[in-house]
């Protein structure tokens, strides 16, 4: 059946973004009529605790400009996401509004600006629903925050299970049809995690492509926003039209015009014989153990790919390259800046942290100066290995995660192997995408991912485009609702 067809006969909260638009902009729904579907869903879901702030007059009111702009007379629509919903991380700032970055020492502050994502989203003629959870100070790939609540994810309605994190709060509302599309963070895999969960598209664009400036940090050497989405022509869009250079921030300033520009393009139509290499990591290689489902689930998804025409090469990484090294690196420059930023808090007895975050916050500050500069040196020239073994048009396929949403552990610490098989993509500075694979023994969803060399976004996007449909197992693709009245 046409995807077409199919977009059209799914309940308009799980539709793709891109399909919302286009009713919109044909006038067979309204941008009001359809926030005004997306508020009353979240105002059902409190049980799923998504969402930390909820802009509902703001929102209506920014759908009704859109719906003018549509109208005769009016300026037309702004971008391919014009009149959409979105949810943003609650450690994106909102003048007006508290950027908590999930942490209860931060509720007294307002912010007195405007990240410059949400300001061009809203350029677009896009809607921003509310603020979603988070893990605190994004310090956790399982998504718990004991302290402000963890989001539920809504894949299984009898047991709570980390719905992935940091940006927890995003994957939750868009799994559940509260928001057809967000935006989070990913230092470490914070987007990547929540999407593979869920069953859900989560992209990481290469370091600089989208501002960051406005955001509340962790680590911002490793920080970089991303969209969580249905699909991968979603994270497209969004990614097409918050990219490109901010005086805020100096590294997007470092990014060729031609990068941004290229986005904002059509992607190439990518085929098996036009791209008729996909790298495949190495088992022996892997940074983590799957557990059972997953390797089942990581099984099939490559017998698919290959039997969809594509050809695969495992792919061994040198000593330079090895994924779980990398990780490691990664993890050393962000503790170490995450100490520079929050260790004062940390360290402050009275401050209502979550102790496990506290920890790890303490941790970075037994890092040394000089481990923190040998690991930011290394990037560089670890990045450009990774481009010479992969191939300017290459990619690479690994898992995402090594198990499936398993459920909350006081200790935080049951979903580590994420970390192991993400952050490395943080620390190479490469766009990295996950994308919906299959479902455990527990029917909990299993996503893996792609990277792809520093700054080839368009080409990463157009070739997870190509193999979505291929990795997508059998079985639903969306969860049931029922219990939360949705």
């Amino acid at each position: 059946m046409p995807i077409a067809m199919r977009e059209f006969s799914a309940p308009l909260h799980f539709q793709s973004a891109l399909s919302i638009a286009s009713q919109i902009a044909s006038g067979q729904i309204s941008s009001r009529q359809v926030t005004q579907h997306f508020l009353d869903r979240i105002a059902r879901a409190h049980a799923l605790n998504a969402f930390t702030e909820v802009f509902i007059e703001q929102a209506l009111t920014q759908a009704d400009a859109a719906d003018a702009a549509l109208r005769p007379g009016g300026a037309g629509p702004a971008s391919a996401l014009h009149g959409v919903p979105v949810a943003i991380k609650d450690s994106i700032e909102v003048a007006s509004s508290t950027a908590s970055a999930g942490s209860l020492s931060r509720l007294a502050i307002t912010s007195d600006s405007t990240a410059t994502a949400v300001q061009r989203m809203r350029a677009a003629g896009m809607v921003v629903l509310g603020k979603t959870h988070m893990t605190e100070f994004a310090f956790g790939l399982a998504g718990q925050n004991p302290t402000r609540g963890t989001p539920w994810n809504p894949w299984d309605a009898t047991q709570h299970r980390a719905p992935g994190g940091s940006s927890s709060g995003c994957g939750t509302a868009v799994a559940a049809g509260l928001a057809p599309i967000a935006i989070g963070g990913d230092t470490g895999g914070s987007v990547r995690a929540p999407a593979a969960l869920n069953h859900l598209v989560g992209f990481k664009p290469s370091s600089g492509v989208i501002s960051g400036a406005g955001v509340v940090p962790l680590a911002p050497t490793l920080d970089v926003l991303g969209p969580i989405t249905r699909s991968v022509a979603d994270a497209h869009a969004l990614t097409a039209l918050l990219a490109g250079a901010d005086a805020a921030d100096t590294l997007t300033q470092q990014i060729p015009p031609t990068i941004s520009a290229g986005l904002r393009d059509a992607l190439p139509i990518v085929t098996p014989h036009t791209q008729p290499l996909l790298h495949v990591l190495d088992p022996h290689a892997f940074p983590a153990t799957l557990s059972a489902g997953a390797q089942r689930v990581w099984d099939d998804a490559l017998a698919r790919v290959a039997a969809a025409g594509w050809t695969l090469r495992r792919w061994t990484p040198s000593a330079e390259l090895d994924i779980g090294e990398l990780s490691e690196a990664n993890s050393v420059i962000l503790g170490y800046e995450g100490f520079q930023l929050h260790g004062h808090l940390a360290a402050d007895a009275t401050q209502p942290l979550w102790d496990v975050v506290r920890q790890r916050i303490l941790a970075g500050g037994k890092i040394s100066r000089a481990e923190y500069e040998q690991a930011v040196a290394r990037r560089a020239g670890v990045a450009a290995a990774f481009t010479e073994a992969i191939g300017l048009e290459g990619a690479l396929l690994l898992p995402a995660t090594g198990h499936g949403a398993l459920p909350l552990d006081p200790a935080d610490s049951a979903h580590v192997s994420i970390g192991r098989f993400c952050r490395a993509g943080n620390f190479l500075g490469t766009p990295a995408i996950a994308l919906p694979a299959g479902f455990d023994d527990s029917g909990m969803p299993v996503g893996v991912q792609l990277m792809a060399p520093p700054l080839a976004d368009r080409q990463l996007l157009a070739i997870a485009a190509a193999l979505a449909p291929a990795l997508q197992a059998p079985g639903p693709v969306t969860p049931d609702l029922r219990h939360w009245g949705l």
